[in-house]
């Protein structure tokens, strides 16, 4: 069966990307400062977070669904070719991670949208630093994410 890449309004997000964002992620109960002091909880969840703030596992998960099916929501918004579920799979990850406007406003959206498939799968691999400093565990996740993106 050949494999066609349909349209990015019609793809939802996939339980491998929900596994992927838990496993970068990591849970952590309680609000802590990440590593560019934001304050973060659960699933990597920055929305409204203070520190002092607590969550459950259960909570952690049902928080991550509904803000990656924003941020699914928000990069539809500045797709406009069809993709593969795993290349949007990948999409949603690093947006997640840097952020909707951050994302649609990327090289790597431009080369999307000019249907440069492998070059906009290569950009997610400039995504490694914070706090203008490379992060061991971003490099990891880039590549992860690069792989997932090219149906590795």
């Amino acid at each position: 069966m050949r494999k066609s890449r349909i349209a990015a309004c019609v793809l939802t997000v996939s339980a491998a990307c929900l596994v992927g964002i838990a496993t970068h992620e990591g849970y952590r109960s309680e609000a802590y400062k990440d590593t560019v002091g934001i304050p973060t909880i659960g699933f990597g969840e920055t929305a409204g977070v203070k520190i002092g703030d607590k969550t459950t596992p259960e909570r952690a998960l049902v928080q991550l669904l509904e803000s990656t099916e924003k941020h699914a929501d928000a990069i539809r918004q500045c797709i406009h070719v069809p993709l593969y579920q795993h290349e949007f799979d990948a999409y949603i990850n690093l947006a997640y991670n840097i952020g909707t406007g951050a994302f649609c406003r990327s090289t790597l959206v431009k080369k999307l949208n000019a249907k440069d498939y492998a070059g906009a799968c290569e950009e997610i691999k400039r995504w490694n630093k914070a706090g203008g400093k490379v992060l061991p565990g971003l490099v990891k996740r880039r590549e992860a994410e690069y792989r997932m993106c090219m149906g590795k």
